[in-house]
């Protein structure tokens, strides 16, 4: 199957919004409003964020989003952060998912990171095989979060 991950564009904020619905059902739906477009807006002119898609069927079945974090270790070389990995359910195991990450860590590298750093909430071991086969390292670290 040949398919294209590609950053998204400025008119696909209710597409991926639709996408996220895969991502975690307690969520809430948000309406694009004004606000909300004003916020896009200024998560797509900020250099240190790339949000990948994979487009099928007219629609957005696979995402992710890389941040890269400037940092003062390391020779001074950033990091990447990648969050909200998600693949619409119906096109699962299809390779999108593993796709999305393969592009997040080649933009990680054209931008010097020394490392891309992930963290899933996904407590199934399918999960963690998926991460794992895609390049990532589930035993290097280990996260804590403080929810606020």
């Amino acid at each position: 199957m040949v398919f294209e991950v590609r950053l998204i564009k400025p008119a696909e904020l209710e597409k991926l919004l639709s996408l996220y619905e895969h991502l975690d059902l307690d969520d809430p739906k948000l309406e694009i409003d004004q606000r909300l477009t004003k916020h896009w807006n200024e998560i797509l002119s900020d250099p240190s964020l790339f949000y990948l898609v994979v487009e099928e069927d007219g629609m957005l079945v696979s995402s992710c989003n890389l941040a890269i974090i400037k940092n003062l270790t390391r020779a001074a070389r950033p990091y990447g952060l990648i969050e909200q990995v998600v693949t619409h359910s119906d096109y699962r195991r299809k390779g999108y998912g593993t796709a999305v990450l393969k592009k997040a860590v080649e933009i990680a590298q054209e931008k010097n990171c020394y490392k891309v750093m992930l963290m899933t909430s996904n407590k199934d071991e399918g999960t963690f095989r998926f991460y794992e086969k895609a390049g990532f390292d589930g035993e290097e670290k280990t996260g804590f979060i403080v929810r606020i």
